[in-house]
Formats: C-alpha cells, structure tokens, sequence
C-alpha cells in the first residue's frame, strides 16, 4: 500500500464478547442499523463480509443534520481479509453518481478479547482523495468515523450477550 494521505485509528472497549462485536460487524442488518455519523441512515446496505465480499452502502442525511438532510453518500468496496472473530480489512470508498471513487480508504478492524469484554481498534487509511472534491469529507472524518463508533458501541452494549 502507498503512503496514506490521511490516517486515523480509534479505540474502543465494549462490555460485550467478541462474538458479538464480530456479529454486529458482520450481520448485514446490524451494520444498516450503525453505519454512518448520527442523523444517517443506510437505504441501501450489502455489507458480504467474506473475503472478496462487496460493500455498497448509501447514505441518507436525516433531517437532524438540517441544511444536509436528503443528501445521500453513496460508497463501495469489498472485503480484502476476513479472520473471523479477530479481523476485517475492507476498502470503503466515497464515491460520486458515475460510480467514480472520490475518496478511498483501506480499513482494517481488529478485536480482541478481554475476558468478557471486547477491545476494538479501527484503523483507516485514507489512500486517494480528489483535489477540488473531498475536503469536507477529509475535515468530516474523524468526527463521522467517531459517531459511527458510537452508534456501534451503544447497539452493542445494548444487544443481548
């Protein structure tokens, strides 16, 4: 991999085992319910965590996001790795109506157990970004990757061990 652009990792601890962190990442439902920053919705999620698996997710701005509300975000990618229970490594890519990339990523989730509980680290690598286009999107992102940590953390915890 070339030299990213941008990176960012986050840390979180759940109060949950792995198993279900490793489901709530994987389980195509569970990932519509948490993806994207608060006030976002996913309209459409294919989420084929396996190895080679597509990702094709659009975003849709709810009204709490005011000016923004009706946006959509579209984005692609697919699974590069998939170690089950321990690790993803995906690429997730912005992308515009043409299908074209705008801003590519390569993100790499590892979990570890923690005798009941769960440490998750995120990794992302920002690797392309087009001049003119992407931005707000660069100066948005550890906001909206935190949020969406957020949303995963709560599901989670709130979710049946």
């Amino acid at each position: 991999m070339e030299k990213p652009i941008r990176e960012l990792t986050i840390t979180r601890t759940f109060d949950a085992p792995r198993e279900l962190v490793w489901k709530a990442w994987t389980d195509q439902e569970l990932v519509r319910k948490w993806w994207g920053p608060q006030g976002v919705t996913n309209p459409t999620c294919v989420w084929e965590a396996r190895t080679d698996g597509k990702i094709d997710i659009v975003m849709l701005a709810g009204k709490e996001l005011g000016p923004a509300a009706g946006m959509r975000w579209p984005m692609n990618g697919a699974f590069r790795e998939v170690t089950p229970q321990s690790r993803l490594v995906f690429t997730s890519n912005a992308i515009d109506d043409n299908q074209e990339a705008l801003l590519e990523n390569v993100v790499t989730v590892d979990l570890q157990d923690m005798g009941g509980k769960t440490k998750m680290t995120i990794h992302i690598a920002v690797t392309k970004a087009v001049p003119g286009k992407t931005e707000n999107m660069l100066g948005g992102m550890a906001a909206g990757w935190n949020q969406q940590t957020d949303k995963l953390v709560a599901m989670v915890n709130g979710m049946e061990k």
